[in-house]
């Protein structure tokens, strides 16, 4: 690994256990063992590695989501890919991350933004437009309504309000997510489809 990558990597392992503001890149060249020296040859600042780091992170998760679609034998199992995918993505992640974003690292928090609204609006477009297609989702439903509903409810995952409590730090990010994301299959799918997700909990939950 390039000494670039590693610090990014590095890096985000303190974002996500600490947030970004309490992390600073003194504390970034300890963890790594090198020079701050080092460390802004790569990088003019904290804030120009934060939005390298987020850059990469969701460029990350753009293939992911693709590859999430394309394997999928059909939207419902689609949508176990994702959970599999959003606990993976939130299990280790600080609530304050996005907090902190959203108030010290704007460029980083407009490219997020940018990402919720463009690139997930559209994977959940096309997992409502498949699933209806499948005949496995409702065929009344109305798709741009709930993609801009579940895009809410990402939103309020990653508002400032919610970010210092976590439903009184009872769950993590990722718990919520699941828990919402499940919640919302429920909701899209006949009865062919909810067929198909007992099918693939029973799958998840095999050894």
């Amino acid at each position: 690994m390039e000494v670039k990558a590693y610090i990014i990597a590095e890096a985000d392992k303190l974002f996500c256990q600490y947030g970004f503001k309490s992390v600073t890149m003194d504390d970034i060249a300890k963890h790594l063992g090198m020079s701050k020296k080092t460390i802004y040859q790569h990088f003019s600042d904290k804030d120009e590695l934060v939005t390298i780091l987020i850059q990469d992170k969701l460029d990350n998760q753009d293939c992911t989501m693709d590859t999430c679609a394309t394997n999928a034998a059909d939207a419902v199992e689609e949508m176990f890919f994702a959970i599999v995918n959003i606990n993976g993505l939130l299990a280790n992640m600080n609530p304050k991350l996005f907090y902190d974003l959203q108030k010290y690292h704007p460029k980083a928090w407009l490219i997020f933004k940018s990402f919720k609204e463009k690139n997930l609006g559209t994977t959940i477009k096309n997992n409502l437009q498949r699933g209806i297609k499948e005949g496995l989702y409702r065929s009344e439903l109305n798709v741009d309504i709930l993609t801009q509903m579940r895009l809410e409810q990402v939103d309020l995952l990653f508002s400032q309000q919610h970010s210092h409590y976590t439903l009184s730090n009872k769950y993590s990010i990722a718990q919520v997510m699941v828990e919402i994301t499940e919640h919302f299959l429920y909701g899209i799918c006949n009865t062919k489809g909810l067929e198909l997700i007992k099918t693939y909990q029973q799958k998840s939950t095999q050894p």
